[in-house]
C-alpha cells in the first residue's frame, strides 16, 4: 500500500486538499440547503481541479449542480458574454427561487446548442474565469478566487488543452486582465487560495 503524497511530493495537491477542507467547512457553516459557490481564477490556476475535489467530497446530502463556464463561453472572445448570460439566466433566478437555464456552446459548430435547467432547490457550483464580479458576489454564499503564478498556469493549461488553446492564450489572458482590473474578484472572495 502506498502512502499519501507528502507536501513536497505534490504541493499543488496539498493546497487543493486543504482548500477543499476549508470550503467544506464553509458550506456546512452556512446551514442552508441550496448554497451557491463561485470559483474564479485565471486559466490554469487550478479552478477545475479544486471543483472536482469539492464535488467528490461534497458535505451536504443534496448533490450540487455544476455549471462550468467552459461550456458556456461563446467562443474565444466570450468571457464577459458568458458571465452576463449566467448572471441573468442562472444566478438571479436561483436567488429568487426560480428555475434558471443555461445554454451550452458548441465549440466545433461555433453556435449555441442545447440548454439545461438549474433547480433553485439544489446547491449550485459555478466554476470559470470571470464569474466573480460585484454583481455575482451578492448572489453567492461562498466565493473563491484561485491565484497561481503565470508560468505554472500556462504550463497546466497548455498541458490540458494543448494546441487547441496555444494560439488563443494571449487573447484569453487579455479578457482575464480586463475582468481583474474592472471587477477585482479577489476583493469579493470569501476565500483566496494560492496554488503553486
Amino acid at each position: 500500500m502506498s502512502s499519501a503524497p507528502s507536501r513536497s511530493d505534490d504541493p499543488v495537491g496539498q493546497v487543493l486538499t486543504e482548500a477543499t477542507d476549508a470550503l467544506r467547512d464553509d458550506i456546512l457553516a452556512l446551514g442552508g440547503p441550496a448554497p451557491v459557490i463561485l470559483i474564479d481564477g485565471r486559466s490554469g490556476a487550478g479552478k477545475t481541479s479544486l471543483t472536482r475535489l469539492l464535488l467528490e467530497r461534497w458535505p451536504l446530502d443534496a448533490s450540487p449542480q455544476l455549471l462550468a463556464l467552459d461550456s458556456t463561453y461563446p467562443g474565444w472572445d466570450g468571457l464577459d458574454a458568458a458571465v452576463e448570460d449566467v448572471t441573468r439566466h442562472v444566478l438571479i433566478p436561483h436567488a429568487n427561487g426560480q428555475q434558471g437555464r443555461w445554454r451550452r456552446w458548441d465549440w466545433s459548430a461555433g453556435e449555441y446548442a442545447e440548454s439545461y435547467g438549474v433547480d433553485p432547490d439544489l446547491p449550485l457550483v459555478i466554476e470559470g474565469s470571470g464569474i466573480l464580479t460585484p454583481t455575482t458576489a451578492a448572489l453567492a454564499s461562498v466565493r473563491v478566487w484561485v491565484e497561481s503564478p503565470a508560468d505554472s498556469r500556462r504550463e497546466r493549461a497548455l498541458e490540458r488543452d494543448g494546441d487547441t488553446y496555444r494560439p488563443h492564450w494571449e487573447r484569453w489572458a487579455r479578457q482575464e486582465d480586463r475582468h481583474i482590473t474592472r471587477d477585482d474578484p479577489a476583493a469579493h472572495a470569501t476565500r483566496v487560495f494560492v496554488v503553486p
